[in-house]
């Protein structure tokens, strides 16, 4: 099957404002490569904006091979419209001279570009949007085949929101999560207080461990954008396309499905017959690690319980590497904290609440 062939549009303004305003955080724009490296190959990439305004923000962009435009302001007047009109003249424009183009990604949250995206799926090609939750218009997402909200990406990871409360009330009939004391912060994948997790790609020096978080990551977010098997050959490109100085041979692997089967014999990843030989289908191995750890998460928060604390999101993390010192939600296929303990609750083994008061998730044991 032949690869999606990307062209990338960005709204430069709308985003590193609507990071900076709703996320209280600079613009990153390797989340978003990260998330396309797994739907397909991004052959242009272009970013719009009066650069003299993003001056910090340039070394980033080119570092990531982004073309940046140049839309300047004149005598003191802001040129949005401009860079917007510019932006959709080049998008249409590539439509037509490279065909080959099968998706547009229009990285913005302007309502303003919803007449492009019609035009461009007018003209058979696949558009995905990004954008933030709280600056996109509710027009824009509908047009789209797809739209990502940059603060759902793996990676991203928002300032930390303090809570409106350091005590808080159990309501009467909502179940809650979380721990006694910790600092809340916001409904991120990762409370601020923790440690980073290991970078989405990485290089041979950081081992086999974050490699194992990183092929796990990888093949979580191809199984999430393209609804089928993912194929050893399709997890190697998006490797490649998150860090082109990938080499199993830096890690002692002969070839890259000798480095699969390893991992398959560690439990980590699962290899089944394709339709090709030599190119098996890679997914998550059934084993009980994820019971395992789901067992550890009902334990911590049963115990906070019946100390008489209410178990927070914050800092619950650090409670369950406490007790479970190798735990890694990513090693899992998790994209974060968060979503791992959403799936606990989707399984009954925990209740997942939101706490107005706290600014944070409140986690308790389901009666019965």
């Amino acid at each position: 099957m032949d690869e999606e062939r990307i062209g990338l549009f960005i709204d430069y303004e709308n985003l590193a404002i609507g990071a900076r305003d709703d996320l209280g955080m600079t613009f990153d724009f390797k989340p978003v490569a990260d998330a396309l490296a797994e739907r397909g190959r991004v052959v242009v990439r272009r970013a719009y904006a009066d650069w003299t305004s993003f001056e910090a923000d340039r070394r980033m962009l080119s570092e990531n091979h982004v073309e940046m435009l140049e839309i300047p302001q004149r005598k003191g007047l802001v040129r949005k419209n401009a860079a917007d009109i510019k932006m959709a003249v080049d998008a249409i424009e590539l439509a037509f001279e490279r065909d080959y183009v099968t998706t547009f990604v229009i990285c913005t949250g302007d309502s303003d570009f919803t007449p492009l995206v019609h035009k461009l799926r007018e003209l058979n090609k696949r558009v995905i949007g990004v954008g933030l939750k709280a600056s996109t218009s509710k027009l824009l997402p509908p047009a789209c085949d797809e739209f990502l909200f940059y603060e759902n990406l793996d990676g991203v990871e928002p300032a930390q929101r303090r809570p409106k409360s350091t005590r808080r009330s159990k309501p009467a009939d909502r179940p809650v999560v979380a721990s006694a004391d910790e600092p809340a912060d916001e409904p991120a994948d990762e409370p601020a207080d923790e440690p980073a997790d290991e970078p989405a790609v990485t290089g041979p020096s950081d081992g086999l461990d974050a490699l194992a978080v990183s092929l796990a990551q990888t093949v979580a977010g191809l199984q999430r954008s393209s609804g089928g098997p993912v194929r050893s050959s399709m997890l190697k490109r998006a490797v490649l396309r998150k860090d082109p100085t990938f080499s199993e041979g830096d890690y002692g692997f002969r070839a890259f499905g000798e480095l699969l089967r390893h991992f398959a014999d560690n439990n980590v990843l699962q290899l089944s017959p394709g339709g090709a030989q030599g190119d098996p289908v890679v997914s998550f191995a059934e084993s009980g690690r994820d019971a395992e750890a789901f067992e550890v998460l009902h334990e911590v928060v049963g115990e906070i319980e019946r100390n008489g604390g209410t178990a927070m999101l914050s800092g619950l993390k650090n409670q369950l590497r406490k007790r479970q010192p190798a735990f890694n939600e990513r090693r899992l296929g998790y994209s974060g904290f968060l979503q791992f303990v959403r799936a606990a609750n989707a399984r009954g083994i925990v209740d997942l609440e939101w706490d107005d008061e706290a600014g944070d998730y409140a986690l308790t044991i389901p009666p019965g």
